[in-house]
């Protein structure tokens, strides 16, 4: 494609420099990728700046560049005022623009977009309507899984993976939208039918400051025109502010707060949740959910009211919620075959993990042993919070890794250790992940509950820098069969 045609309409043009008639086979963001007469995008960034790499982007294949200032490399250059923004319109332009052929539903919030997207899923999919998915478990077409290493991929990997998915005749794509993402612009040009606000907690303040910037992230994606309706909780009582400077059509849905679409008569069981969905001046929808805990039912109306908005019948929204049995790594029930459960589970932040350890303290008639750690290289002031958490909800904490990153794995375990010491629980430090598992299990009784707490769905530990494997579901069976051949 001629770089003249990746840069028609791209409202960030400021200036161009060489021949815009060179013919662009590749588009990327890595200097170090080797590319066929690529075009690379130099984003400048708080640690680095990849205009400094244009030099060896251009060894490696690139034959032009997008900067936000000329840089002296003797190659066709696009000068732009928002690199990362141009990147997510030009890539998109490069795949033939695959977001305008498909109808896109977007999740946002710290908690519940994995398994609200698919629940969203399993609706669609129901209607009839082949579905694409884009989150932190991965990408999917149907049930066929594509890789990816972020909640929200950077702008070339998702667009070539929903050219894929137009390709292949994918009629709606269910997204978990990062705050990251629409800080980093990756979304930038697309336009969603729907999207939807679960909640607001403390999370990712290592990269946005505070809590007031994360919630004006979260916001911009219902008020800078991205999202055509929006569905709302109205028990998050941040909601109020964004329908505050709302301009789209909506719609809100929640519990206790007077709402559109709302949950009555809710009964949950260690096996799932059973209740009534209603929308003014409709009939009553008698659900009965495979997933148990109160944050499944939030998840099950923000993934109904999504689907009334596309159109969805109220038939099909039940059995869609009824079908689904599982979220990989979302309170995820191991078949250990042991008097004790092991439950797997993905909460790694402080409302995340309050939510899970209530969930099982409903169904422990034992003891309820909560195995966590925190990453490292993140926010810091959750430790002790999580800590704190932790010693409120469950009988015995066990403390360990989750992704120490960089850090010293004991100085993240010390943070926790602060806020477990201002309860009276009990609790071990066992840094090693794997012993730490073990351990649990070793002390496992009838009737217990062992909540794993952190990893969910991910399949490897993050230790210097290197990913090592570290599947838990693996981890227990192995462990389990260690013990009895002991």
């Amino acid at each position: 494609m001629l770089l003249r045609k990746l840069t028609e309409n791209m409202p960030y043009l400021l200036e161009t420099k060489g021949d815009m008639d060179c013919d662009i086979l590749s588009v990327c963001s890595n200097s170090r990728e080797l590319v066929d007469r690529g075009l690379f995008f130099c984003i400048p960034g708080a640690r680095f700046d990849a205009h400094n790499y244009a030099p060896q982007a251009v060894g490696n294949g690139c034959v032009a560049l997008v900067v936000d200032h000329f840089v002296d490399v003797d190659v066709p250059q696009v000068k732009v005022s928002n690199v990362r923004a141009a990147m997510s319109r030009m890539a998109a332009a490069f795949y033939g623009n695959p977001a305008q052929e498909m109808r896109f539903v977007g999740v946002t919030g710290t908690k519940g977009k994995t398994t609200t997207t698919y629940m969203i899923k399993s609706i669609v999919e129901t209607a009839g309507m082949k579905c694409g998915l884009v989150g932190t478990t991965g990408n999917m077409i149907g049930q066929k899984r594509i890789a990816s290493n972020y909640t929200t991929p950077d702008p070339i990997d998702l667009q070539r993976d929903l050219r894929q998915m137009a390709d292949e005749g994918v009629q709606v794509v269910i997204m978990e939208v990062s705050a990251h993402a629409i800080d980093m612009f990756r979304l930038d040009g697309m336009t969603f039918e729907v999207g939807a606000y679960t909640n607001l907690s403390q999370d990712h303040l290592d990269y946005f400051g505070t809590m007031e910037s994360y919630f004006e992230c979260k916001k911009r994606f219902f008020t800078s025109g991205m999202v055509r309706n929006a569905v709302l909780n109205v028990d998050e009582e941040t909601s109020a502010d964004v329908l505050r400077d709302l301009d789209v059509p909506h719609l809100t849905f929640g519990i206790a707060a007077p709402a559109d679409l709302f949950a009555r008569d809710i009964e949950i069981t260690e096996d799932g949740v059973s209740f009534d969905v209603k929308l003014q001046g409709m009939h009553a929808l008698p659900i009965n959910l495979r997933m148990t805990g109160m944050f499944n039912v939030y998840n099950a109306i923000a993934a109904a009211s999504c689907a009334m908005v596309l159109g969805v019948s109220h038939e099909d929204i039940k059995a869609g919620l009824e079908k689904i049995e599982n979220v990989p790594g979302r309170i995820e029930m191991l078949p250990t075959g042991t008097p004790y459960r092991v439950i797997l589970d993905y909460a790694h932040a402080p409302d995340a993990l309050d939510n899970i350890l209530k969930t099982c303290r409903t169904f422990t008639k034992g003891r309820l042993i909560a195995l966590f750690g925190c990453g490292g290289d993140r926010d810091k002031g959750k430790r002790p919070i999580m800590g704190r958490i932790g010693g409120e909800l469950a009988d015995l904490c066990i403390l360990t890794s989750d992704n120490p990153r960089t850090e010293d794995p004991m100085v993240i375990l010390e943070s926790i250790r602060e806020g477990i010491e201002e309860t009276a629980c009990p609790y071990v430090m066992i840094e090693n992940r794997r012993e730490a598992i073990r351990h649990a299990l070793e002390i496992g009784q009838p009737g217990d509950v062992i909540a794993l707490c952190g990893k969910g769905h991910e399949t490897y530990q993050e230790i210097m820098g290197v990913k090592h494997p570290f599947d838990e579901k693996v981890v227990v069976a192995e462990l389990l069969e260690e013990m009895r051949g002991e």
